[in-house]
């Protein structure tokens, strides 16, 4: 099948970078990450994932984590999980 259809569509300069970089990572060009949600809305008949507000919890967690916030780190997993036991 012929591809000559267009799509034409406006985002944020940043945000394209970002995720052009992303699918450079994955081997896919934008285009071919176009195709593919295209071709999973089709399979799908919707959205190919949960699109929904987030809750209050959800929304504050996010705001910390790009504030660095409540965070903490570990150096390793298993120091991770003795703080998880603890």
């Amino acid at each position: 099948m012929s591809r000559t259809a267009m799509i034409r569509a406006r985002t944020e300069p940043k945000l394209k970078k970002e995720v052009e970089s992303i699918f450079s990572e994955l081997g896919l060009t934008s285009t071919e990450a176009i195709n593919i949600f295209y071709k999973q809305v089709r399979l799908r008949n919707g959205i190919p994932f949960e699109v929904k507000i987030p809750n209050k919890l959800t929304r504050k967690t996010f705001k910390d984590s790009v504030s660095g916030k409540n965070m903490r780190s570990f150096r390793n997993v298993d120091k991770l999980l003795k703080d998880l036991k603890s």
